[in-house]
């Protein structure tokens, strides 16, 4: 019985450490803006309770034109990092020479301060100096300079490739390590049998894939749906709101305007959706493994 104890309060000192964390990181940061949700706080000394009406204040026709260009935006983000990813894998993945420098070659992306990376795109998107309107010109593609990010399509697409061009390579190197990991003496039997290079990507390298998609999708979802920074930088969420996503629009309200409870009432649905999406991912998980262990 001692024993016992003393086994189970030396496992409890093991985890403190982690539960201290969680509460002072997670814990407290997030009932606490469930707590100003509920509030008029901004920079007014006395904050009165509010009730629902901050969160009755979100459901406007505004706001539903930021969830669905949240979700669009993030939709169309995260589908062409999953598929250039893996095309990139699958290129990498082949005995051809010099793969290693290739490989290389795919992490400054992702190497490089996303701030700077940022500005880069945004020079190179500028109408009057950006190499991207120079060389359409150049070619006779367009009559005068394009302001790619003075335009609500053009600036929202620019944010989208700006989004792909900084995550494809995370994603093409988790694929490429779950490519490595597929047993070799599948591929051979396959092609001993005569399958096509497609047959065996089809029947083999996508199934066995899967799970890493699905891991990398989930992953690559959070992190767009909450991406900051490359819209800001680039658009502050214009021209006229065109490019404003439900996390600008969160920091529009809460830092630009000081409504504070507004604002925390926008973070804690963004919340709510994005524990909706984890909560889908781990039943789609769950049924992969029991598919698996069937």
């Amino acid at each position: 019985m001692i024993k016992n104890r003393a086994n189970m309060t030396f496992a409890w000192l093991l985890l403190a450490p982690a539960i201290i964390y969680v509460a002072i990181i997670v814990a407290w940061p997030l009932v606490e803006t469930v707590r100003l949700s509920f509030t008029d706080a901004s920079l007014k000394k006395v904050t009165n309770y509010v009730g629902w009406a901050n969160y009755a204040k979100i459901y406007n026709a505004t706001f539903f034109e930021v969830i669905t260009r949240t979700f669009t935006w993030t939709f169309f983000s995260v589908l062409f990092k999953m598929v250039i990813g893996t095309c990139g894998a699958v290129l990498l993945n082949a005995a051809v020479p010099g793969r290693h420098l290739f490989r290389i070659l795919t992490m400054p992306p992702w190497i490089v301060p996303m701030a700077i990376g940022i500005f880069m795109w945004g020079w190179m998107y500028n109408g009057q100096f950006g190499m991207i309107s120079g060389l359409l010109q150049r070619f006779g593609l367009v009559d005068g300079p394009v302001a790619f990010l003075a335009y609500g399509n053009s600036a929202y697409w620019a944010t989208i490739i700006t989004d792909v061009w900084i995550g494809v390579p995370m994603v093409t190197i988790y694929f490429l390590a779950a490519i490595q990991a597929i047993p070799k003496d599948l591929h051979e039997a396959a092609w001993t049998d005569g399958a096509s290079r497609w047959t065996r990507f089809r029947r083999i390298t996508l199934p066995l894939m899967m799970p890493a998609i699905i891991t990398m999708s989930m992953l690559s979802l959070i992190a767009t749906f909450n991406s900051f920074d490359i819209i800001w930088i680039l658009t502050r969420g214009g021209p006229t709101g065109e490019t404003t996503t439900m996390i600008i629009d969160t920091y529009q309200t809460a830092i630009g305007s000081k409504k504070y409870g507004e604002g925390a009432a926008r973070a804690v649905v963004i919340c709510i959706f994005l524990s909706m999406f984890c909560i889908a991912y781990f039943r789609v998980t769950r049924r992969l493994a029991a598919t698996d262990n069937a």
